[in-house]
């Protein structure tokens, strides 16, 4: 018996009994489904992460100094090291192929206030006006706060956290200082929309944040043995380079001077090392994390695929039942063993191929439901559709090669007399 009249007396039986092979299918299509849809869904959700991390700042560098215990890109009150002083910021902005050097450091705000409402401890960002500009910051409304002037911006989540109503440009908030309880009222002067820092793991979703000049805002010095003098010292540097091309030039130029003539050299613990993380180091950081979601939830989808399986070589072994006498019949007129195995393998392949292709469409259509839902860009993978239509032949030939083995092993004499 030829290949291609095998493919149609299996096919033949699959029609005859569609409700018994559609809902054999079931099980292959639910976990084809559910594995196209979590790849799609973590696909959504690493592109929309990296088009936020990377999107503009592909010359952006964070300078931080961590402990060896600490991984990905630090944060305020994480507990690294506040060492850069305002001498190592301005050698580092003086460095070949640097553009622009900003401050990044923090303070701790008790309660801050608006119109009658307060909400508890937030962190207010001290840098200074050219922070914006460096970290690609779009301006809602208003603009850059001015050094020396009691002006803050807020991004988009932290204009919603008051319960009296929306906070905008030219209102005032007032800050109660965690360290002393002094009381700061300033003023408003620009909304951004919010970054996404957070995706990398350091909180879930966008976090309010408040953005505040370091003068008057921020008064921590430290001794700096280069000037001589006391210095504000922060906790991180942005640096950004001239261009993209001249970021790992520059990534060494800054690990350079950090290590032989900055003051945060002497001023770090031994156990803390210089880290200067480009955005290409957090776009594998956010990948590693996301692949790793991905296949984990995507392995729990899988116990669905061992169901199909299941399900599939279930009704084949009942097929095989059903069909005694005709494969008595068949062996009778000249039908080898290999012509009943490939028989009922083919039809176990055909069972798989079309649970794996019905649920890899269903698994698109479920995948771009959720990212819609959760409001993320429709990312797909197309290399899945052949992974699909490969797992469903591969679960049809380990479901059917028993029962095909099993009915190719009957004994045509047993067969004809079979009632």
């Amino acid at each position: 018996m030829n290949v291609f009249e095998s493919l149609r007396i299996s096919w033949r039986n699959i029609r005859e009994h569609k409700l018994r092979s559609t809902l054999t299918t079931l099980g292959v299509i639910i976990g084809v489904a559910a594995v196209i849809t979590f790849v799609t869904l973590g696909a959504s959700l690493q592109a929309d992460i990296v088009n936020t991390v990377a999107g503009g700042n592909a010359a952006t560098m964070y300078v931080s100094a961590q402990s060896s215990s600490q991984t990905g890109l630090p944060n305020f009150g994480d507990g690294g090291q506040t060492i850069f002083t305002e001498h190592d910021i301005d050698e580092i902005r003086s460095l070949q192929g640097v553009e622009a050097a900003v401050p990044e450091s923090g303070i701790a705000a008790s309660t801050v206030g608006f119109n009658n409402s307060t909400v508890g401890r937030q962190w207010v960002v001290v840098t200074t006006p050219s922070y914006f500009d460096v970290t690609n910051q779009e301006f809602i409304a208003g603009g850059a706060f001015q050094s020396g002037e009691r002006e803050v911006v807020l991004n988009r989540p932290a204009t919603r956290m008051f319960g009296s109503g929306n906070v905008s440009v030219g209102d005032n908030i007032t800050l109660t200082r965690a360290a002393g309880g002094r009381q700061v009222n300033a003023t408003v002067v620009g909304v951004v929309e919010p970054s996404e820092e957070s995706a990398l793991g350091i909180s879930e979703g966008p976090t309010p944040r408040i953005f505040a000049p370091t003068d008057p805002f921020y008064q921590r010095t430290v001794f700096s043995p280069s000037a001589n003098e006391n210095q504000r010292v922060y906790g991180r540097v942005l640096v950004l380079a001239e261009n993209p091309e001249q970021v790992d030039a520059v990534q060494g130029r800054v690990y350079t001077y950090l290590g032989e003539n900055s003051d945060a050299r002497q001023l770090k613990s031994s156990n803390y090392r210089f880290k200067v993380t480009t955005q290409e180091e957090l776009i594998n950081q956010v990948k590693q994390v996301s692949n790793t979601f991905t296949a984990y939830i995507t392995g729990i989808a899988l116990i669905s695929l061992i169901v199909g399986a299941i399900g599939i070589a279930n009704i084949m072994l009942v097929s095989v039942t059903e069909r005694t006498r005709e494969i008595g019949i068949m062996k009778a007129v000249g039908a080898q063993n290999t012509d009943v195995l490939q028989l009922f393998l083919f039809e176990a392949v055909l069972l798989g191929m079309f649970g794996s292709a019905f649920g890899a469409l269903a698994g698109l259509g479920g995948g771009y439901v959720a990212a819609e839902f959760i409001g993320l860009p429709l990312a797909f993978r197309p290399e899945w559709f052949g992974i699909a239509v490969a797992v469903g032949v591969l679960v049809g030939v380990l479901a059917g090669l028993y029962p095909a083995w099993n009915a190719a092993q009957i004994d045509p004499i047993d067969a004809l007399r079979y009632e």
